[in-house]
């Protein structure tokens, strides 16, 4: 009867430490309990990044957050991502970090293996803006030709600097599938181009002297200032294995500085950079 009671005893005890304690599977509440609202800070108003963030990768959107948050940028474009990681990394950018973004969505496939949920209603998955500032005028455009897998791109109107510009983010084709990426970097350069002021993010897939990335480089410049399509450009790579495969191209707009940051957390680098719209 002693053992009954001190086994009914320690389960109660399991139930109540569950319940104050919570789950913690990735993506859940730490520990169950509410997490710590920072005192809201400002993003840097004329920093744009791009990283793409790796997917699938069993990665803790907690430390994703705490990558973006480091450096703080007024925008994001994110690459390769699920709609349901970007609602839990600007939840923990908040949450954690006090910096509060809105967000804006390009996606461009429907993936239960990728992003998770139910057979009968996966997860999306594609593009991502984050922005400091309310965003405008969204566009998104699947490319006619994805290759072997769909993409497409995003464009949305906000403020960088203080000042409105229109900012593109996209993610082009696998490796070796050059002519696939030369068709989708037309449909975006012809967009693009009508623009006198642009930031255009993305994962190209294509190194820089690569010719389908000739259409981007005729309407701006990289953000590292180094980098041309020529072999006198000194190009610092963006990837684990060693290639420059993500830009941040300017139109109309002068880089200030820049930084590329390797991540654990993905095999792209995070690339970042300040930025002057006088």
């Amino acid at each position: 009867m002693f053992g009954r009671a001190t086994r009914l005893f320690a389960g109660a005890m399991t139930v109540v430490c569950m319940m104050l304690l919570g789950p913690s599977a990735p993506g859940g509440p730490v520990f169950g309990r509410s997490l710590p609202i920072a005192a809201v800070r400002d993003a840097v108003p004329n920093r744009v990044m791009t990283w793409n963030i790796c997917n699938p990768c069993e990665v803790s959107n907690v430390d994703r957050a705490a990558e973006i948050a480091a450096y703080a940028p007024q925008v994001i474009g994110l690459q390769e991502a699920c709609v349901r990681d970007v609602e839990r990394i600007r939840d923990y950018l908040e949450s954690l970090h006090g910096l509060v973004y809105h967000v804006e969505y390009g996606m461009v496939l429907q993936n239960w293996g990728r992003c998770g949920g139910l057979p009968w209603s996966p997860g999306s998955f594609g593009q991502a803006v984050l922005s400091a500032a309310p965003m405008t005028d969204r566009v998104h455009v699947e490319y006619p030709d994805g290759g072997s897998e769909d993409r497409g791109y995003m464009a949305v109107t906000t403020t960088v600097g203080g000042q409105r510009v229109r900012v593109f983010n996209t993610h082009l084709a696998q490796r070796r599938q050059e002519e696939v990426r030369a068709d989708q970097t037309a449909v975006l350069a012809t967009e693009v181009a009508r623009h006198d002021r642009a930031i255009v993010l993305g994962d190209f897939n294509a190194v820089p002297d690569a010719p389908e990335l000739a259409r981007m480089w005729a309407l701006g410049t990289d953000a590292d200032p180094q980098c041309r399509p020529s072999p006198a450009g000194t190009c610092e790579v963006t990837t684990d294995w060693h290639l420059k495969f993500d830009y941040v191209f300017l139109r109309g707009i002068a880089p200030l500085r820049h930084r590329v940051q390797p991540s654990a957390y993905s095999d792209h680098h995070m690339f970042h950079t300040d930025v002057a719209l006088s």
